[in-house]
C-alpha cells in the first residue's frame, strides 16, 4: 500500500528548478521599470549590459555596432517591460533573445547598406558641387532635430551628455568636474541617451 502511494505521489509533475538569484533581481528591476522607474532601468543596465553587449559583439564583431545594439535593447526593455512575462522565460533569457534579435537585424541592415553603397561609391566622384547646398541643408535640419530633442531632457542629463560628447572628458574627469559620483554620471548619460533616442525615433521635439 505504501509503495503504491509512493508511486502515485511520484506520478505528478515535478517542480522546476528555483530561479537563479540574478534572475530574481533582474525580474524585480523589469517590474519596476514597467512602473516607470528609470532608476530600475539603470540598475538593470548596470547588472546585465555586459551580457547583452557580449551577445551583440559576438554576432556583429564591431564594438560601435554592439554599443548601438545594447542601447537599442534597453530602449526596448523600457518600452515593453510591461509585456514581459516570466512564463515565457527568465529575465536573462529575455535579454539574450532581445540582444540576438536586434544584433541580427543590425547585421542584415549593415550588409544591405554595404550592397547599396558599393555602386554609389563609383559615381560619388562624379557628383556635382550643386549637391553641396542640399547636403548642408540636411545637416542643418539634423542639428535642429537633435537640439530640440535635447531640450526635453532633464537638465542634469543634458549637461552630462553635452559635456561627455563635446568636451572630450572621460567619465571619470566628468564626475570630478560635476562633483558627482562616477556611477551617478554614467546613469545620467545612459538615461539621457535612452530618452534622446526615444524622442528622435518618435519624431518628437520639432514644433
Amino acid at each position: 500500500m505504501m509503495l503504491s502511494m509512493a508511486v502515485a505521489g511520484g506520478a505528478g509533475p515535478r517542480p522546476g528548478p528555483p530561479p537563479r538569484p540574478v534572475d530574481v533581481l533582474w525580474g524585480q528591476f523589469i517590474t519596476a521599470a514597467a512602473a516607470g522607474e528609470q532608476q530600475a532601468l539603470a540598475r538593470l543596465y548596470d547588472e546585465s549590459s555586459r551580457l547583452v553587449y557580449s551577445i551583440a559583439y559576438r554576432i556583429l564583431g564591431n564594438g560601435a555596432d554592439a554599443d548601438e545594439v545594447t542601447l537599442d535593447v534597453y530602449t526596448q526593455v523600457w518600452r515593453h517591460a510591461h509585456s514581459y512575462s516570466s512564463e515565457r522565460g527568465t529575465p536573462s533569457t529575455w535579454l539574450v533573445m532581445l540582444a540576438r534579435s536586434r544584433a541580427l537585424d543590425k547585421l542584415r541592415s549593415r550588409d544591405t547598406r554595404r550592397q547599396k553603397e558599393a555602386p554609389l561609391d563609383e559615381v560619388a566622384t562624379a557628383q556635382s558641387a550643386e549637391d553641396a547646398p542640399e547636403h548642408a541643408a540636411f545637416l542643418s535640419e539634423q542639428r535642429t532635430l537633435v537640439r530640440a530633442a535635447m531640450s526635453v531632457l532633464a537638465p542634469e542629463q543634458r549637461e552630462a551628455i553635452e559635456l561627455s560628447f563635446f568636451s572630450g572628458l572621460t567619465h571619470t574627469e566628468l564626475a570630478e568636474k560635476l562633483g558627482q559620483p562616477l556611477g551617478t554620471v554614467k546613469t545620467r548619460i545612459r538615461l539621457g541617451m535612452i530618452k534622446l533616442r526615444q524622442v528622435l525615433t518618435a519624431g518628437k521635439g520639432v514644433q
